[in-house]
């Protein structure tokens, strides 16, 4: 008789991924982040629990948009208050935030749920090459 493998919390390794960004896809390259992020790349991936990997990625700065979103593309923040509701194109973020783009991208390919905000808080997002992870030893991941 077959029984289905359902992984439990802390039972499953999880390893450090490096992602450099730099003229990276930010579509692509944040369905890779969310994939390991999740666990989805290990044999043991259960649904429910947190079997996913660290993810740091480096130029967030650098990263690609194609065709015209840089100019098109819009994200928007409310502060609660009415009539504050803010809005900003790429290009504009991507020259005070560059981090945000990345996170609010792999953010929107998680589950909506306690899983999801746990999964995000392994993801760290750095604009130049320079981290402080090193002592994790991270492994280069590509993207394709």
């Amino acid at each position: 008789m077959l029984k289905t493998y359902s992984a439990k919390p802390g039972e499953v390794q999880q390893d450090w991924h490096l992602i450099d960004m730099d003229g990276q896809v930010l579509g692509r390259a944040a369905t890779r982040i969310a994939n390991v992020l999740r666990g989805k790349t290990k044999p043991e991936f259960t649904p429910h629990a947190d079997c996913g990997d660290f993810v740091i990625v480096i130029n967030a700065a650098k990263v690609k948009l194609t065709g015209n979103k840089l100019d098109d593309k819009m994200y928007y923040r409310h502060s609660g208050h009415i009539g504050h509701l803010k809005q900003e194109n790429a290009r504009k973020l991507m020259e005070r935030k560059p981090d945000e783009i990345i996170r609010h991208a792999v953010k929107g390919m998680l589950p909506k749920n306690d899983l999801g905000k746990k999964l995000i808080k392994k993801l760290k997002i750095y604009a130049d090459a320079q981290h402080p992870h090193d002592a994790q030893k991270p492994k280069t991941l590509k993207i394709k």
